[in-house]
């Protein structure tokens, strides 16, 4: 029996290294290619990969995700999220491949109290949550087998990333200043490609919350990551107002995984665990 094909965009990036490697170690005949090797915004490139591969299960993690270049650069943005995510929705269905879209947190404004579902209503407050809605509506519209899986606060071995950034100014020395005030769940890379491992297994379609449970503050998170990796570090709390970004960042941040539940998945392990799990890792 041969085994199946997957095709990963983003195959470089952060999660996409992990996916690839957990799908490798599954037996899966992993295809991941960089943009250089794939340039989603590219439709017949695209259309051609897509074709001379034939994969069984697409999943897409390339994007556009500098958030706040988002806000000044908002068709590059399109572009790549929306316009690209096309082009590889469209494709892959007509090979009639399963499609894995990686979305994320931003799709909401955080306004909400308590955790956010998956049949809450998305309403993004930055360029960057509103073209990675558009893809999600993308998806939605021109596919018929999809996973779209949303995910935050990612932090994994691979690229750049809060933990790696904190470890990093802690051999500095220097005064560390974290926001306060937003509210989200760290969520370990190798966690969110195990579970999307298990989904395309499936034909349990639709979207899922994909995080490591429990939640924090930034400035929660750096201290952990200080208190594990057994650093002495002065950590400074401030409120988004006294950090200025460009774009506005939700408050709440914090997935329900009640698509998980109700397809009864295995529950995702809290995010501190995971965190000490990494750390050691990293030793």
């Amino acid at each position: 029996m041969s085994k199946e094909k997957v095709l990963i965009t983003g195959g470089t990036g952060q999660l996409g290294i992990d996916i690839s490697e957990v799908l490798k170690g599954q037996q899966y005949d992993v295809y991941a290619f960089s943009r250089e090797e794939l340039d989603i915004s590219n439709n017949s490139q695209v259309i051609e990969k897509l074709n001379k591969i034939k994969p069984d299960i697409v999943i897409h993690s390339a994007a556009y995700t500098k958030v706040d270049l988002a806000e000044e650069n908002q068709d590059d943005a399109y572009l790549i999220n929306a316009i690209g995510t096309r082009n590889v929705a469209v494709a892959a269905d007509k090979i009639k491949a399963k499609l894995v879209y990686i979305s994320t947190d931003y799709v909401f404004d955080g306004e909400k109290q308590g955790k956010y579902n998956e049949f809450d209503i998305p309403n993004p407050k930055n360029v960057y949550g509103r073209t990675k809605l558009a893809g999600e509506n993308i998806v939605r519209d021109f596919h018929s087998e999809y996973f779209i899986v949303r995910t935050s606060w990612l932090y994994g071995e691979n690229g750049s990333n809060f933990v790696k950034t904190m470890l990093l100014l802690a051999e500095k020395g220097v005064q560390i200043k974290v926001v306060n005030d937003q509210l989200g769940s760290p969520t370990y890379t190798i966690d969110v490609a195990d579970k999307i491992s298990e989904l395309i297994k499936t034909q349990l379609y639709g979207i899922y919350h994909v995080t490591n449970s429990g939640s924090c503050t930034w400035y929660e998170f750096a201290n952990k990551i200080f208190e594990y990796a057994q650093k002495k570090v002065n950590v400074e709390p401030v409120s988004s107002m006294e950090y200025t970004q460009i774009a506005k960042r939700p408050q709440n941040s914090v997935l329900d995984h009640m698509g998980l539940r109700l397809n009864n998945f295995p529950t995702m392990r809290n995010w501190e665990n995971a965190l000490i799990e990494f750390l050691l890792t990293k030793r």
